[in-house]
């Protein structure tokens, strides 16, 4: 069996007598991605800045690419990259010249430099404005160029915080395509993220943190089963449309200012034939009908009692 890319025991961290991460547990596989969610100060950016050596732990063991980080701190930082919320390109540099200052500053890299940026630029697709300086570059440029430059000195752990903050819908597909690659090409992936569509479209496990504790951890769609509220939602032209399906659906919860009904169901093509099949017997027609199930939304806010927030510890 395969050694996990990151294994973390009792982890634990205080500021002062502020319990920040309270005996946390988790494995990541190596070649996977693991998203770790949890709302405002919930202790995820102290987690991550303890497993990128920024911050000593004050209990607990993790090791990191196989090497323990109390006792070999300088080995995990060779095996991993780190990009940040905010991209840490110089903008008075071109592309070419950021990933060439890397290159040169990276004790471990080997080989032809020049090569290494050329084939980097072209796995990003930056070759045509290489020579351009940063500062024109689109939020959506400038983080495939931070990226690019963590992958220099092909680190086999890559955390990203925030990897898409700030970009448009095409840019962070993008830059999920780009991450999806990276796995498949053997990277392992710790991923935060204040979008949980996000962490649902890339992440194979998702842990969530809340006060200091692991809350729940699972594949997305394990998680999403932790939560009660599939329902088929069926929308009517009239308010008489409406009281009269109430009627015929005690069950269901109705939305008056949007002439709607939220009927229990659990999202099989048999339950929403049978709501359908009682809305005929009594000769109803709904005008828009669809299948909702909870999202990661609704597992954060269920498992924690807040809303979404980008962590702030």
């Amino acid at each position: 069996m395969t050694a996990p890319a990151i294994s973390v025991s009792g982890l634990r961290k205080a500021y002062k007598d502020r319990s920040v991460l309270d005996g946390i547990d988790f494995e990541v596989p190596a070649g996977t991605i693991f998203s770790l969610l949890g709302p405002n100060g919930a202790g995820k950016t102290t987690t991550v800045n303890v497993l990128t050596t920024l911050l000593d732990a004050d209990g607990g063991t993790v090791r990191v690419a196989g090497h323990d980080l109390a006792t070999d701190a300088r080995a995990v930082r060779a095996a991993i990259g780190v990009t940040g919320q905010f991209a840490a390109v110089d903008e008075l540099l071109t592309g070419r010249e950021n990933l060439q200052l890397m290159v040169d500053l990276n004790r471990r890299v080997t080989g032809d430099g020049r090569r290494i940026v050329a084939g980097l630029l072209d796995r990003f697709e930056l070759t045509t404005s290489a020579d351009k300086p940063a500062s024109t570059y689109s939020g959506g440029m400038r983080r495939k160029l931070d990226l690019a430059m963590t992958l220099v000195g092909d680190p086999k752990i890559i955390f990203l915080d925030e990897p898409t903050t700030g970009l448009d819908p095409r840019s962070r597909r993008t830059m999920w395509s780009i991450v999806r690659d990276l796995v498949a090409d053997g990277v392992t992936v710790f991923l935060t993220t204040q979008y949980l569509e996000e962490a649902d479209q890339l992440a194979d496990r998702v842990a969530v943190l809340d006060r200091g504790r692991l809350v729940a951890q699972g594949t997305p769609e394990e998680l999403k089963r932790l939560v009660p509220g599939t329902h088929v939602r069926l929308r009517f032209a009239t308010a008489a449309d409406l009281d009269a399906a109430a009627g015929v659906f005690p069950e269901a919860a109705r939305d008056d200012d949007a002439l709607a009904l939220r009927v229990p169901a659990d999202g099989g093509t048999k339950s929403l034939r049978a709501v359908l099949d009682r809305l005929d017997e009594h000769s109803l027609s709904a005008e828009g009908c669809s299948v909702h199930t909870p999202d990661l939304d609704d597992v954060f806010l269920a498992l924690t009692g807040h809303p979404t927030e980008v962590d702030a510890k």
